[in-house]
């Protein structure tokens, strides 16, 4: 990835730290798992992940906060709440599975439990990868830094890709 270099220092146009900032940290990784896996509520969730009341209280916050999950009171009994990913949430699943691989790959050494498979024929998904326009597997040698002016074909605004 050589020629013109990512501006490391200028945090405030970088939307990785953006992404870190919402994110937060592990427990909020663990409770976006936990979302994926059909967890609902307060009490699913601090049960499952055997997480303290108040660090799940502000992390369940922080994720309504940013809009990754909403925050909605139960019609049958005001008092339940229930927490529901989002598109944005969801649009986070390739991020989810992307870093359960690679802990499976170069942290645990083994494959993860349960497998995650295609429903349509209960086949292991593919690893994530970066793909080219039209749909070539890149690696790290494939790839580098352009200026948007400089970018071929780049018609699609990054707002019809949340849509």
């Amino acid at each position: 990835m050589g020629g013109l270099r990512e501006p490391l220092r200028d945090l405030v146009e970088c939307s990785l730290p953006a992404a870190l900032e919402a994110m937060g940290e592990r427990w909020s990784f663990m409770i976006l798992r936990a979302a994926f896996n059909g967890l609902h509520h307060f009490e699913e969730f601090q049960s499952e992940l055997g997480i303290a009341r108040n660090i799940l209280a502000n992390r369940l916050a922080r994720l309504v906060e940013h809009g990754i999950l909403t925050r909605e009171a139960l019609a049958d009994d005001r008092r339940k709440i229930q927490y529901s990913l989002t598109d944005k949430g969801f649009a986070l699943l390739p991020v989810m599975v992307a870093l359960r691989q690679w802990g499976e790959r170069w942290e645990t050494g083994v494959p993860a439990t349960p497998v995650l498979v295609d429903a349509r024929d209960m086949r292991r998904v593919q690893p994530v990868q970066v793909l080219s326009h039209d749909g070539r597997p890149l690696s790290k040698g494939d790839l580098h830094w352009a200026l948007p002016e400089d970018v071929v074909g780049d018609n699609e605004p990054l707002q019809q890709a949340a849509e």
